[in-house]
């Protein structure tokens, strides 16, 4: 954890590049000098040497922060050291906030069912000048315990209390259109996918922002579980899908970050949430549904239910004419098989919105790839029955097939589609296992060069 009062008894850690590894260590005492080289101490990134006096007290840690100091360079010290107090010395003051985000992020713990887990915080002790920091650590914790809580606990109405707890601290305002009020208004897609579901579906719209600043608008998939529907996952597929609501959970820390920031614009925040229940009047393959934009879409899988609920959403958005939608949505599989659970797949209709994006990624150790929104695959989500329907009828290129399907639910607006895994499946530095905000740095980063200004 980070702590921004001073700490006189604070242990120092001093940090050391590896392309200055051998300089410092020729500056070192015999004892320091044995001591890093029976550790094979090398300035690696997350290795380190206690330094010790003669009674055995620490007295210092020497931290190596690898090649190119980033976020990952000290993420994996606040499990590895002794339990606590640190500072840092000798810390250029153009790696503060990576490496202190770094620490923070690996400091995380999710203890909501284990509260009497024995764990010893490792707290690093920062300059006040440096709190800004813990705006992004906190953003990203809130997207992390959405994501790792069961959905016993983060069904449809857990999730807007959740977001009603993001606008209170904010003061946004906060409309939620649920249950039948759904049809009603015309989004039939996000009530037919969460009507089997005794959590009723909703559509929550949170504004916040000076009416006339440029507008934004953040949007997220949040489907709180996903059984698959009539079309049932295997045991295997269905084991993760507390996860299905990441997008959501991302959307919103993304919002939360934007509005601690104070970022000059005019926010929107559609989340549309839906549990994909199995029930009597569950929703069946060969359904047609007229969505809130007029057109009809037949169900050819209802476990492609994330696209629907986002394409009523991506068509209430497109009405406000932003200037950029973003949206976020653990969608498909076949964008894991593409790029991996590490990265994040993401698609644009706007070539200098994905670059600036990608460069942030790169800035960030923040991972984007861009695939294409190829428009020869658009035949395949035709429909004889339907305007188009919701899968395509050949099984590859699943993820730009999702994408070209929502984009027939976008205007002339610059949009951005992001589908990610949400989850970590192994723990590294700064990124322990579970639930992430995966491509959230990235946006935030884009979003403060391209509108703080």
């Amino acid at each position: 954890m980070l702590s921004f009062e001073n700490n006189a008894d604070a242990t120092p850690i001093e940090l050391v590049a590896k392309e200055d590894f051998s300089n410092w260590l020729a500056q070192q005492s015999e004892k320091v000098h044995n001591l890093v080289t029976r550790a094979e101490f090398n300035a690696a990134a997350n290795h380190h040497v206690e330094i010790t006096d003669e009674s055995g007290h620490l007295v210092r840690v020497v931290a190596g922060t690898g090649r190119e100091p980033n976020h990952k360079s000290l993420g994996a010290l606040p499990n590895t050291l002794p339990h606590g107090a640190f500072a840092l010395v000798n810390l250029p003051d153009a790696d503060v906030y990576e490496l202190a985000l770094g620490w923070g992020l690996g400091s995380y713990r999710f203890t909501t069912y284990r509260p009497n887990d024995e764990h010893h915080p490792r707290v690093l002790h920062l300059d006040s000048s440096h709190r800004s920091v813990q705006d992004e650590v906190d953003a990203i914790a809130l997207v992390r315990d959405l994501i790792n809580t069961p959905a016993s606990d983060m069904l449809p109405h857990h999730l807007e209390a959740a977001v009603r707890r993001v606008a209170t601290r904010h003061n946004a305002d906060l409309n939620v259109v649920l249950d039948k009020a759904l049809l009603k208004q015309g989004f039939r897609t996000i009530y037919t996918v969460g009507q089997a579901s005794a959590s009723e579906p909703r559509l929550m719209d949170l504004t916040w922002g000076d009416e006339d600043d440029p507008k934004l608008t953040i949007l997220g998939k949040g489907v709180c579980f996903d059984s698959g529907g009539l079309n049932l996952k295997t045991v295997a597929g269905m084991r993760s899908m507390k996860k299905d609501m990441g997008g959501a959970a991302t959307a919103l820390g993304l919002a939360d970050l934007v509005m601690r920031r104070q970022l000059p614009v005019r926010l929107r925040l559609l989340i549309p949430a839906v549990e994909n229940a199995v029930s009597g009047n569950a929703y069946r393959p060969g359904d047609v549904i007229r969505t809130y934009k007029g057109l009809t879409v037949e169900i050819g899988n209802t476990d492609a239910e994330g696209r629907l609920i986002l394409c009523d959403a991506l068509a209430l958005a497109s009405e406000d004419a932003p200037e950029l939608m973003i949206d976020f949505a653990t969608l498909t599989g076949a964008a894991r098989s593409a790029v991996g659970t590490e990265i994040s797949a993401m698609f644009s209709n706007d070539d200098a919105v994905a670059a600036g994006i990608e460069e942030a990624a790169k800035q960030l150790d923040d991972p984007v790839c861009r695939l294409p929104l190829y428009k020869g695959y658009r035949p395949g989500l035709r429909s004889p029955v339907a305007d188009l329907c919701n899968i395509a009828n050949f099984s590859e290129a699943g993820a730009i097939v999702a994408a070209l399907f929502l984009e027939a639910f976008v205007d002339e607006t610059r949009w951005v589609h992001y589908d990610i895994n949400a989850f970590n499946s192994k723990s590294r530095p700064a990124h322990p296992i579970g639930g992430e905000a995966m491509g959230l740095r990235a946006t935030y980063r884009y979003l403060e060069q391209s509108f703080n200004r």
